[in-house]
């Protein structure tokens, strides 16, 4: 009896020893200071591409691959069918890491697969798997499933266990996720699977993540076949109770998979994020409830295109760690640049030929530039201070912690090309004789598929230093029956007396409006419903957007122009908020013509300018035409042709235009907005709601055809 007493005190002494020093370690953990992000991932659903790679930020926001964007655990060394997808890693509380991963490989087994990959690290270096096949281990109730996807773990406070969590399909059935605890090890389960989320409709579901906040279990998961989208249950419990939200919350039209969360280090911020794996790429949105999410892409850049992964905070020691064991020159080199004096969004980095380009803003003065160069792993970059670019290159050496060093070989020339900061698109322009300067009004870009809702007006005594004037109009505040999809917009100053009236032209939900201003500037007041939106007689295709308006000089009459995929022209009434409906016509040119009309007058003749092609197309291009009317018919000239891209200096999707004279004099500049340069070529489609502004001489021979335009990066100089 005393033996068995003693036993029993050495028992309890040593359990309550190890659970002393696992509190001790969940403490540590929980006091840990993070200084990074791994964002772990696979690229693509060819042969060696479904294996594990990592990436690292310092901000959340700007990722850079490790290991030259290969594998760092290659698929065919850790799973039984050749490939892994979906890793997700969890930072457990006894200080190892643990990562799951979906145990397939496409090429040869389509989308059907039996197991998952279970691993186990204390360093994020060196990782123990092993293979947990649901049919061999549950064949009684699970023998007969066809996929067996995208595993995640999350502690269990409760259990004092960790959970993973993942889909399954059994013939006849939906997708379901269910969920089970794994063994002590971590290599198996212990608990056979039980299902974790009742969809109210019985519907597939897949990709879950769950994120507790405030004491609720937030699981995000897609409605796999059902809208395809990414939805929300939220509850009380971990492993029950969960009621969703019917409501999508990807920010974007396009299929989407794969949703991630994570926290920002020291914000009360998360990001949402989801791989829209039908384009080659991801999305990123904030938010702070974890209830609404705002599109942040435009903060984000990769030099990889990951497809589902997961992102989580590490400490700086790890941080280094990574770095020393799988980074490169190559690929953390310098990043940016937080000069004043430099086009952030512009410069050109060639890390395989170690140069860089730097656009300088007009009145950058050469002989005295900081290029405040910035990169998320370097130790030191020299030289330090103002250089003199005025001569050519200047050397930079870059040094990286445990890998070694690199020089640059950097370049700087003023270029006037952008004139905006930012992306904005299908520029339009005027000149008040009230003010006695230029207005240009542009679409807000960088909203992903074009969802922008404001629109904001930029003035300017020189066409080239231009300053930002503000919001001019809110289509969700302002103009209630049309509150999405700001788009090209138009402008005209019109003189009554000794009074002046700025009637404002807009595209808002594919619909045309028209508010009215006192100043170029604003504020403008909506008319209270559309101008247009209906087609003309005849027309069965294309949308009601991109006005233009006109005024003749030979008539004095006013004209409003739009359409895209036809022409539409109609002579304003005298309000200048309506149409003369008996004067309508449809006067498209030719099968070229797709958008963005523009109609200006010089020398006894009518020109009409328009973008063919599709805005997201590196051709996007402008042809034009003439008329001896402001209503046609159009004569289109041999090689009407007057604006492409230029590849060799980098420069696509040049379209959408407008067109300003010099007042008094014979002297024509093009408006018109490209694609991002050097980024927008690698974004393909997004390049069409990455735009930017840009102006260049428009000329004429002397029959008044107009001559080919060279998009330039120098623009022009200031008036």
């Amino acid at each position: 009896m005393k033996n068995t007493v003693s036993i029993f005190r050495v028992s309890r002494f040593g359990f309550l020893a190890i659970a002393f020093l696992i509190l001790i370690v969940s403490a540590c953990q929980k006091n840990l200071k993070y200084e990074a992000y791994l964002f772990a991932y696979f690229v693509g659903n060819g042969p060696g591409q479904e294996a594990v790679h990592f990436a690292l930020s310092k901000d959340g926001f700007n990722f850079r691959a490790l290991n030259d964007n290969r594998p760092v655990i290659s698929g065919d060394t850790i799973s039984s069918r050749g490939g892994v997808r979906d890793p997700h890693i969890l930072r457990g509380n006894d200080g190892n890491f643990y990562m799951v991963l979906t145990d397939l490989y496409v090429p040869k087994d389509g989308w059907s697969n039996v197991a998952f990959v279970m691993l186990k690290s204390k360093d994020l270096i060196n990782w123990t798997h092993s293979i947990v096949n649901i049919p061999e281990l549950f064949p009684e109730k699970f023998g007969d499933v066809t996929r067996v996807w995208a595993p995640q773990t999350i502690y269990d406070d409760q259990k004092g266990k960790y959970m993973i969590y993942f889909s399954m399909l059994q013939p006849g059935g939906a997708d379901i996720i269910y969920y089970a605890y794994a063994n002590e090890d971590f290599t198996g389960l212990e608990t056979e699977p039980k299902q974790l989320f009742f969809h109210p409709e019985g519907k597939s579901c897949i990709d879950g993540d769950i994120v507790k906040k405030d004491g609720k279990y937030h699981l995000f998961f897609k409605t796999e076949g059902h809208g395809n989208g990414i939805k929300k249950a939220v509850s009380d419990k971990l492993t029950e109770g969960y009621k969703m939200l019917d409501r999508y919350l990807q920010q974007t039209s396009d299929a989407v998979e794969g949703a991630g969360t994570f926290k920002l280090i020291g914000q009360d911020k998360y990001i949402l994020m989801y791989d829209v794996y039908m384009k080659g790429r991801y999305q990123f949105t904030e938010s702070t409830d974890l209830e609404t999410f705002k599109v942040v892409d435009s903060q984000v850049t990769m030099n990889f295109h990951p497809r589902h992964g997961c992102v989580i905070p590490i400490t700086g020691k790890e941080y280094k760690r990574l770095v020393a064991r799988w980074g490169t020159m190559a690929s953390l080199g310098v990043e940016k640049t937080e000069s004043d004096d430099v086009k952030s969004l512009n410069v050109v980095f060639d890390h395989g030929k170690g140069k860089i380009y730097l656009p300088l803003k007009n009145g950058a003065d050469l002989k005295n530039i900081d290029p405040q160069f910035f990169s998320f792993f370097t130790s030191e970059i020299s030289p330090k201070g103002p250089q003199d670019f005025s001569n050519g290159q200047v050397i930079y050496t870059v040094k990286i912690d445990g890998i070694g060093e690199k020089q640059y070989e950097v370049y700087a020339s003023v270029d006037n090309n952008p004139v905006l900061e930012g992306y904005y698109a299908d520029p339009e322009i005027i000149y008040s004789r009230k003010e006695n300067k230029f207005f240009l009004y542009p679409t807000s870009d960088g909203h992903d598929s074009w969802s922008g809702t404001y629109f904001e007006v930029f003035s300017s005594d020189n066409l080239v230093d231009w300053v930002n004037e503000g919001v001019i109009l809110d289509l969700p505040k302002d103009v209630p029956w049309g509150p999405r999809n700001a788009w090209a917009p138009t402008c005209i100053e019109k003189k009554s007396g000794n009074e002046y009236k700025y009637y404002f032209y807009f595209t808002a939900a594919q619909k045309i409006g028209v508010a009215i201003g006192d100043t170029p500037t604003g504020p403008f007041v909506d008319s209270g419903k559309p101008l247009i939106d209906w087609k003309p007689k005849g027309i069965k295709h294309g949308q009601e957007i991109d006005p233009d308006v006109f005024h003749d000089p030979v008539s004095g009459d006013y004209y409003l122009y739009w359409g895209n995929g036809y022409m539409a022209v109609a002579k304003l009434n005298d309000d200048m908020i309506s149409i003369d409906r008996s004067t309508l016509k449809v006067i498209t040119p030719d099968n070229t013509y797709r958008e963005g009309t523009e109609v200006f007058y010089r020398n006894g003749k009518y020109y009409f300018l328009w973008s063919e092609d599709d805005t997201r197309s590196p051709n996007y291009r402008v042809r034009y035409a003439t008329s001896d009317s402001p209503t046609g018919p159009l004569y289109i000239p041999n090689n009407n042709l007057i604006l492409a891209k230029d590849p060799s200096n980098g420069i696509f999707g040049t379209g959408h235009n407008s067109v300003i004279q010099i007042p008094g004099k014979d002297e024509w500049y093009i408006v018109y907005h490209r694609f991002n340069r050097p980024r927008g070529i690698k974004m393909g489609r997004r390049a069409g709601f990455h735009r930017e502004v840009c102006i260049d001489k428009l000329e004429f021979d002397d029959n008044g055809t107009i001559l080919p335009v060279k998009p330039t990066l120098e623009g022009i100089s200031p008036l």
